[in-house]
């Protein structure tokens, strides 16, 4: 019997995963505009009530959910509850998403139904990574007035898209500084070649930027530490909520972007 999947919510990279499976299997999509699903073999339905059938297999966006309780669709207007999905999927269904919460765990396992968090696979992370790594440098080849070469540029941070990052980076011939909390992210940072600082000292190193990549999830560029940037510094946040600053950027930067 044929597998069936429902691919409910997220980016192109779901559009482009649902043409994939529905080469062998049947694939309906719901949380995307009409103009972004244009396969004939894809079943697009703005109502979850209107699938004609029950299916095996759910594949939710990274992440699964913004705010814990609606689907996460930047392609739709349509604001779907991630409860309602539960509905169309049988009783043995599996469910695959990326960041999912304990609740929205809790919401479908009570159910019945298998979760599986992909993001949590290392080799998933690993290659993320690369494709947020490379897109923070093409932000920064877009927007910056000169060349990379030679830019002073400040990231915040010690995980995979840093280091992801230091690597690409390096071959442009950029002047690197690693800020970190923890001492054995600094030797990291050494060992990768750059200037590898605490975080106590990133006031030290503030004025000087011309590039600031944040990684880490939480508040580290307060108000203060950014008035201490330049004005055309170009500051980019790949950090997942709340981000790392806690002040209205857009009236400050001309050049500041969130992942």
């Amino acid at each position: 019997m044929l597998k069936t999947f429902l691919i409910a919510g997220g980016d192109l990279r779901y559009v482009s995963l649902a043409e994939k499976l529905a080469q062998k299997y049947r694939v309906y999509a719901i949380g995307f505009d009409k103009n972004i699903i244009t396969s004939n073999k894809i079943q697009l339905t703005d109502n979850i009530m209107s699938l004609p059938e029950r299916v095996d297999y759910i594949i939710l966006p990274l992440p699964a959910s913004n705010d814990g309780v609606l689907l996460n669709t930047p392609y739709c207007k349509q604001s779907i509850p991630l409860e309602s999905i539960i509905s169309v999927i049988k009783e043995n269904g599996v469910i695959f998403g990326g960041r999912i919460s304990s609740d929205i765990n809790s919401l479908f396992t009570l159910h019945g139904l298998t979760v599986y968090d992909y993001a949590e696979r290392e080799e998933f992370a690993v290659m993320n990574a690369i494709a947020t790594a490379e897109g923070t440098i093409q932000i920064a080849m877009e927007e910056l007035a000169t060349t990379l070469f030679g830019q002073k540029i400040l990231i915040i941070g010690m995980g995979r898209i840093s280091k992801v990052l230091i690597k690409t980076l390096s071959g442009f011939e950029t002047d690197i500084t690693v800020v970190s909390r923890k001492y054995h992210d600094i030797a990291w940072g050494q060992i990768f070649g750059c200037r590898s600082i605490h975080i106590n000292e990133i006031d030290n190193y503030l004025d000087s930027c011309n590039i600031v990549i944040n990684t880490v999830p939480a508040i580290i560029l307060d108000e203060k530490k950014l008035k201490k940037l330049d004005k055309n510094c170009l500051v980019i946040d790949l950090a997942s909520k709340p981000g790392g600053e806690d002040f209205d950027l857009d009236n400050v930067f001309k050049n500041y972007y969130t992942a």
